[in-house]
């Protein structure tokens, strides 16, 4: 089973830090972003990984290279001559993955979840399958519902989703290269009851901000300190 790592993104928010480095190579607690990913799923028994990059994507690729140091196999999926949001991108990337499910990482959090607890397709009939987290501060009514293992829509208690997913390429059938976001698809799979979730109670950050890449790397290095 193959996992592709979300690294196209142009972190304008994070700037001015992301003028000069591409958001998944940003550092905390003395390791870049995308390390943890890339660490967590060798450990998890993952040995194939397509990074898909944009913004300052060389600048991955000459920091990661095959991934070998990493105990990996790296393959990139470039987007030129822009980003192509995260349906697009994962839809560029499909000749990457291949035919079979695969395991998709925004490569903008950083978590605990257990990749090696994911390393299976998602339950029958579904297209996809999700980690879900409790809401953090900054989404406090969060995205979807969780329903008897069924995401859904509406109204009740809501979480967020981590952007940790196993995903089925058939999701993609259909689509068209090009520029186009991921949530359509997913919101047309719960109309289908065709999308299955988990919840995973345990760490997740979202680092969509310079103070939020902050406060994660001051308390990952006292958590350092003190082990």
């Amino acid at each position: 089973m193959k996992a592709m790592v979300l690294a196209a993104g142009r972190g304008e928010r994070m700037r001015p830090l992301t003028d000069r480095e591409p958001k998944p190579l940003l550092r905390v607690g003395g390791k870049r972003l995308i390390e943890f990913h890339l660490e967590r799923l060798a450990a998890g028994g993952f040995r194939e990984v397509v990074i898909n990059t944009a913004w300052l994507g060389d600048m991955i690729e000459a920091v990661l290279g095959d991934g070998a140091r990493l105990g990996l196999r790296i393959e990139y999926s470039h987007e030129r001559p822009e980003a192509l949001e995260t349906g697009g991108g994962i839809f560029h990337a499909l000749p990457l993955l291949g035919a079979d499910p695969f395991l998709l990482v925004n490569g903008d959090v950083w978590t605990d979840i257990d990749f090696g607890a994911l390393h299976r397709p998602p339950p029958d009939g579904s297209l996809a399958h999700l980690v879900l987290v409790t809401n953090p501060p900054q989404h406090p009514r969060g995205d979807f519902r969780l329903v008897r293992g069924l995401v859904a829509e509406g109204d009740g208690e809501r979480y967020t989703y981590s952007g940790v997913g196993i995903y089925r390429p058939e999701l993609f059938a259909g689509c068209a290269p090009g520029k186009f976001p991921l949530l359509p698809l997913l919101r047309q799979a719960i109309a289908r009851d065709a999308l299955s979730g988990e919840l995973h109670r345990g760490q997740w950050y979202d680092i969509g901000t310079v103070e939020r890449l902050a406060a994660l790397d001051a308390q990952l290095t006292r958590s350092a300190r003190a082990s």
